[in-house]
């Protein structure tokens, strides 16, 4: 992300000597991606951040596919996702590629007992229910419904909530992620026209830092394999640090809809964007305002992306038949549109108050046994009369 921040105490220059108090240095990391070439941080820690002591069981959590090649328009249930305990048990991938995996998840408990590290892939959760705090070796992030957190690959994290009834969307992203290039100058900043400002993030604050030593168990997911290590000492001993490349909240209720005098396309809700796919926004907005404008979307081809949408909350004017926590997921290849109805009770409506999450993905995406459970098998036939 193309802002700078910092917390906690750093050294006037990089690369130099910073003493700590009592005597000894404090250990430099640098905390960067694509190499040296992407967004980075300069990290101060009381403890070098290298000091494995044990290596525990590896677990294999690949997403189990049914359907490698799928062309059908389906429907997910996602509240049927059952809720579990554990914060990493309850994640559900859903829909995957080689690029993104797609999942919900219904944590009754706070990740407390271990720490989790993802070192592959990019995480953007979006809080759909629950409130809590993202915990993080670079600082705090409070969230509550209708925020996007997004967790850069390689980041130390614990989470806590303060309720067991959570339900969040999650994917995992294996490119970085950025805001979109549309919205921002040469130098990073977010332009006049840009649906959202620097000011509405959510930046880590509360910098935790722990001088202890012990066994501190992390969870590192890699290649589709859970891996345990022990440490020596806390990973959240960092006494401060700067840079671009860190945790950050975004709610999407600070999204500010671009609306027009007829209907305007998908791009214009656009949130998020990495070279593989794009995440929209859909809020509550004023409808167009064209005298014979038709508010509901065009019938449109799905030809080079499939598109998931993630249903939250309000009146989905364009669906027939759709609540809050349901998927859609119209793959590549197909047309589709509004249903039998929606198109002609849009007309001379005023706004809409719904409010969903959309990912297009220009890889098709593959359907796992999770999600086939939770198919209702029948959506490919609603457009019928």
């Amino acid at each position: 992300m193309p802002i700078y921040h910092k917390l906690g105490k750093i050294p006037p220059k990089r690369h130099t000597i910073f003493e700590k108090p009592g005597g000894g240095l404090y250990y430099e990391q640098l905390f960067g991606t694509v190499g040296f070439d992407g967004m980075s941080s300069l990290l101060y820690q009381i403890n070098r951040p290298t000091m494995i002591q044990s290596s525990g069981e590896s677990v294999d959590v690949s997403p189990k596919i049914a359907i490698a090649k799928n062309i059908h328009p389906r429907k997910l249930i996602g509240f049927d996702i059952p809720a579990k305990a554990d914060y990493l048990e309850s994640r559900t991938p859903l829909l995957v590629n080689t690029d993104i995996h797609i999942g919900l998840a219904a944590p009754q408990q706070s990740l407390r007992d271990y720490f989790y590290k993802n070192a592959d892939a990019d995480e953007l959760l979006f809080i759909h229910r629950g409130t809590g705090t993202l915990r993080t070796l670079l600082g705090n992030i409070p969230f509550e419904y209708g925020d996007y957190l997004l967790i850069p690959r390689g980041m130390i994290y614990q989470i806590d909530f303060d309720t067991t009834d959570n339900r969040l969307l999650y994917a995992e992203s294996f490119h970085p992620i950025y805001t979109p290039k549309r919205y921002r100058n040469w130098f990073g900043q977010l332009l006049e026209h840009s649906p959202f400002c620097e000011r509405d993030y959510k930046l880590p604050r509360d910098l935790e830092t722990h001088d202890e030593k012990g066994e501190f168990v992390l969870k590192v997911k890699k290649q589709g394999m859970l891996h345990t290590l022990t440490y020596t000492s806390h990973p959240f001993d960092v006494v401060g640090w700067d840079g671009y490349n860190f945790p950050y909240g975004f709610s999407i209720h600070n999204f500010e809809p671009i609306t027009g005098r007829v209907h305007q396309p998908p791009p214009v809700h656009q949130t998020f964007e990495t070279k593989a796919f794009v995440v929209c926004s859909f809020c509550p907005r004023l409808y167009d305002y064209h005298p014979q404008a038709i508010p509901a979307p065009y019938n449109h081809s799905n030809i080079d992306s499939d598109e998931m949408l993630y249903y939250v909350d309000g009146d989905f004017m364009s669906r027939n038949n759709i609540a809050a926590g349901h998927i859609s997921l119209h793959p590549g290849g197909i047309p589709h549109g509004p249903h039998p109805g929606a198109y002609e009770r849009s007309i001379g409506k005023q706004k809409t108050d719904e409010l969903a999450v959309m990912i297009d993905t220009f890889k098709p995406l593959m359907i796992t046994e999770a999600a086939l459970r939770i198919d209702d098998g029948v959506y490919f036939q609603s457009w019928l009369e």
